[in-house]
């Protein structure tokens, strides 16, 4: 008897229905469509009905962004501790080895340096699969460490800011303290004349928007992406104010002069690549 086939109450066999496999098709928030996952990831993670980008994860983000192969990470060791002992459900120890397990990363941020269409590069990446791309000690001090090494090399300096749970609440001041270090970093990246181009995408909230995310000189956002430091939710609760439609959005951003431009995923290593030419020259 075949693993597809079982025995009715006569003897007699009966061919049991084969089922679809799991995480085969992904649903749409946007659209509600039902839409084939390798599509989408083909796509960009792009849905293929109503181009809702969905989110990326670090490893395809650098292959969508920079040149073929030409990815050079940096600092991947690095990896968190628990430095307070914190526990709230579990442990924070144990809360790392299993964000690490699920996700194949030592914490959320990716970082190194790259080449967009034979422009180098140095790029960094929040990504949202590791504890909701929120930032620790880690975090910060991978980026501080790229705007650093930025300034020296005299290069563009691009960071994707993918998260939703700004800084992270088990490391405490030490995660809070990252913001600041990050912004001092970029001072004195500014002040050298480096070029920093900050790309915001789904979503980019709390202590990252207050710091880093938003303190480029050009500011490109993913079409729907969620932006700002509180969440409606938490601010109706906590002031009880009714939010205009659609706030914190990509586009109410953009209307209201926080943000340069709004860039589809395809359109994005062109728009980069000429922005750099453009500043090269200015």
């Amino acid at each position: 008897m075949s693993a597809n086939e079982i025995s009715d109450t006569s003897g007699g066999l009966v061919r049991s229905k084969r089922g679809v496999p799991e995480g085969l098709w992904i649903h749409c928030p946007q659209c509600k469509a039902t839409v084939y996952r390798k599509e989408v990831e083909t796509r960009a993670h792009v849905c293929p009905e109503c181009t809702y980008h969905f989110r990326m994860p670090a490893k395809d983000r650098i292959k969508h962004l920079l040149d073929e192969d030409s990815f050079e990470e940096w600092y991947a060791e690095l990896k968190p501790v628990d430095p307070l002992g914190f526990k709230d459900r579990i442990p924070y120890s144990k809360r790392i080895a299993e964000e690490q397990a699920k996700s194949g990363m030592n914490d959320a941020a990716v970082v190194g340096k790259g080449f967009i269409r034979g422009r180098p590069v140095v790029l960094g990446i929040t990504d949202f699969q590791f504890m909701a791309g929120s930032m620790g000690s880690v975090v910060g001090e991978k980026l501080t460490r790229i705007v650093e090494e930025a300034t020296k090399l005299k290069l563009p300096l691009i960071i994707v800011s993918g998260s939703g749970g700004g800084a992270r609440m088990q490391e405490g001041i030490l995660s809070l303290m990252q913001m600041a270090k990050v912004s001092c970093a970029l001072a004195k990246y500014d002040q050298s004349g480096g070029l920093y181009i900050s790309i915001l995408t789904n979503p980019t909230m709390g202590g990252v928007a207050a710091s880093f995310a938003l303190q480029g000189d050009i500011h490109l956002a993913e079409p729907g992406a969620m932006i700002g430091f509180a969440g409606a939710r938490t601010i109706w609760n906590t002031v009880r104010l009714e939010l205009p439609e659609g706030f914190q959005t990509s586009e109410f951003l953009l209307e209201h002069g926080f943000i340069d431009r709004i860039v589809h995923r395809h359109n994005l290593r062109t728009e980069v690549a000429q922005i750099i030419d453009y500043c090269e020259k200015t």
